[in-house]
Formats: structure tokens, C-alpha cells, sequence
């Protein structure tokens, strides 16, 4: 078998996105993701291709707003019945080359917290670290009551913040940067923001529910779907002024019923082995871990 290592077209989107997911039910994501995701500045795709068909990929690019220079993500997977062919080590060693020549001195991935996953990143030079946890949750099988929020709070969608979604903005950055990991992260400009996260194509403004406190969005639960069923809670932040109010509870909680409202029937999460709070709130809403992860590095510059 021969696999050949080259950049991603857009009518490789399909094939990427099942290469991706495939024997991992708890990632979500979408053809048009793949597209748009392919098309940003700082994010590279290549794809491994063996007798015509793409059978995995390479992800890999600057991360723009750590606080230490040089520093990149690399994420590779292949489909489990291709896998121990080549697929991965070449499409390792291409992303690896683009970056050095781009200057990064360390790689950041995430493995599948799987032996023969492991042995792969171990076998490369990749150390483990941090530990992630998925979670999922049958929405079919009923959620903890809605109840009234407190004095002062009401809930709503983030469409409702169309005209001018800087509020949430600032929620989004408040908790991005008070998030357990091994970089010091900036302030991701606003702009930025606008164009990465708010500009997803898979943002679901009507299920991602906001907590305005006394006026203020206080809270945020984003959502991301695949546009059928599925769920994926992306990420959940409370300004620091009002946290220790449940907030962010009462956001998720809201969300998810508007999800199971809306027809979806499974939802999924990922929290940091760290995240106590976090994990005890997905715990309480009904999330059960279905799959782990470990934050790898390598120093490049060697």
C-alpha cells in the first residue's frame, strides 16, 4: 500500500470529516467545518490518501494566542482499519516539517486515551500530560427540571445578541483565560473572535443560552451541532464578577433543554481531569464519561 501525504482540497471535506470521527463517536463536526476551518489563516490541513481515498488527516497550525512564542497545535488521526500502515507517521512527520520551517519550537496534541494511541505519540517523541475527559448525555432520557432563575437573572439565546455580540465577548475571554492548560493565554482580539468563534458555521445561537445578571451577560453555554442530532457543548464561561451565583449551571441546563426541544438526541463534552467544578455540573446535568484524551508535546526545535 502506498499513502501519499498532500494538502487538503475542499472536495476532500466528506472523507476528512469521516476520517476524523471515525471509531470516535464523541467528536462532532461537519463538511462545511472542515471547508471553513481549512480556509483559516493560521490552520493547516493535510490528508493521507492510500489507492484514491483519504484515510486520515493532519491539523496543525500557530496558536495564536498563547503568551510564549512559537508554539503550535498538531492533531493527527487516520481510521482505525488503516492504521499501522504508515498513514500516521507520514502525515506526522509532513505536519512537523511545515511547522519547523515556520519556526515553532513546540508541538501541542491531543491523543486518544487508547494503548495503541499512546504507544504512536510515545514512539515519536511526544510526552503526556494533562488528562480530558468526554462526557455523553442521552437527551432522549430526560434532563434535571427547568426551574425559574433567580431574582434578577433571565436566560436567552445568543441570537438575541446579534446586533452587537460583544457581551459575550467578554464572557468568552474571562473564561478562555482562567482555563486549566500548560500556556498562559492572551486576550484573543475581538475581531478575531468575531471571524473564529462567533463565525463558526456550526454555532447554534438558538440552543447556546446566555445569563444576564442584573442586566449584565453574566454567563454563556455555546453550542455546536451538526446540524441533525448531535450536540457538542463548546465552551461554558462566567464572568469572574459574578461567579459562585450557578450561572453557568442555569445556562447549561437551559441550553440542553432547548437542544432535547429542538429534536437533538445526544450530547457530548469534554472538561480537563482538573476541572472540578465543571466536571461536578455535567455530572449533576446527567453527562457520563464515554472516553478520555492526554495533552502531548514535543519540542520541535531539537
Amino acid at each position: 500500500m502506498t499513502v501519499t501525504v498532500r494538502a487538503f482540497r475542499p472536495s476532500d471535506a466528506v472523507a476528512a470529516t469521516a476520517a476524523h470521527q471515525a471509531g470516535r463517536p464523541h467528536l462532532i463536526s461537519t463538511p462545511e467545518v472542515v471547508r471553513w476551518l481549512a480556509a483559516r489563516p493560521h490552520y493547516h490541513l493535510l490528508v493521507a490518501e492510500s489507492d484514491g481515498l483519504v484515510v486520515g488527516s493532519a491539523r496543525f497550525g500557530e496558536l495564536t494566542d498563547s503568551v510564549t512564542p512559537h508554539q503550535a497545535f498538531l492533531n493527527v488521526s487516520v481510521v482505525p482499519e488503516h492504521r499501522r500502515r504508515g498513514a500516521g507517521a507520514a502525515l506526522l512527520a509532513a505536519a512537523e516539517q511545515v511547522l519547523r520551517a515556520g519556526g515553532t519550537t513546540q508541538a501541542h496534541g491531543w491523543v486518544d486515551d487508547r494503548p495503541g494511541d499512546l504507544a504512536f505519540a510515545a514512539r515519536y517523541g511526544y510526552r503526556a500530560g494533562r488528562v480530558a475527559y468526554f462526557g455523553h448525555l442521552d437527551l432522549t432520557a430526560g434532563l434535571p427540571p427547568l426551574t425559574p432563575p433567580p431574582p434578577g437573572v433571565e436566560l436567552r439565546p445568543a441570537d438575541a445578541f446579534l446586533a452587537d455580540p460583544y457581551p459575550l465577548y467578554l464572557i468568552d475571554v474571562a473564561g478562555s483565560l482562567d482555563e486549566p492548560g500548560d500556556l498562559r493565554l492572551d486576550a484573543q482580539p475581538y475581531e478575531e473572535w468575531l471571524a473564529e468563534v462567533w463565525g463558526r458555521p456550526d454555532l447554534d445561537r438558538a440552543l447556546t443560552t446566555v445569563a444576564v445578571a442584573d442586566g449584565v451577560p453574566a454567563a454563556l453555554s455555546a453550542v455546536q451541532t451538526d446540524g441533525a442530532t448531535r450536540y457538542w457543548s463548546a465552551f461554558t464561561a462566567t464572568r469572574p464578577e459574578f461567579r459562585g451565583r450557578g450561572l453557568a449551571k442555569l445556562a447549561k441546563l437551559d441550553s440542553l433543554h432547548r437542544a432535547r426541544a429542538a429534536g437533538l438526541t445526544a450530547a457530548y463534552t469534554s472538561n480537563d481531569g482538573t476541572n472540578g467544578p465543571m466536571l461536578a455540573i455535567n455530572a449533576w446535568l446527567g453527562y457520563r464519561r464515554c472516553a478520555g484524551e492526554l495533552k502531548h508535546v514535543r519540542d520541535l526545535a531539537s
